[in-house]
């Protein structure tokens, strides 16, 4: 499910990060959707998320980062997310 809100009510600084994006990867796509989350309000979602992804992902863990990362590849495979 798609909010409204995070599609359209992007700031200008972002909305501009996002045409530079198209432009440099000559793709006339839209950003992948967690992008656009991500960025939509940083200071309540997007900050705190990548906040708690780099931990995981690359704070002391006894599975090594390749196992880390092939863990995130498996389940986005499974939510049909498209990393």
């Amino acid at each position: 499910m798609r909010l409204k809100k995070v599609e359209t009510g992007h700031r200008l600084p972002q909305k501009l990060m996002f045409g530079m994006m198209r432009v440099v990867s000559r793709d006339k796509h839209q950003p992948p959707d967690i992008l656009k989350t991500l960025k939509y309000r940083p200071e309540f979602f997007g900050k705190p998320i990548s906040t708690l992804t780099q931990s995981v992902m690359r704070g002391p863990s006894p599975w090594t980062v390749g196992e880390r990362e092939l863990i995130a590849a498996f389940v986005s495979r499974k939510n049909q997310c498209p990393f």
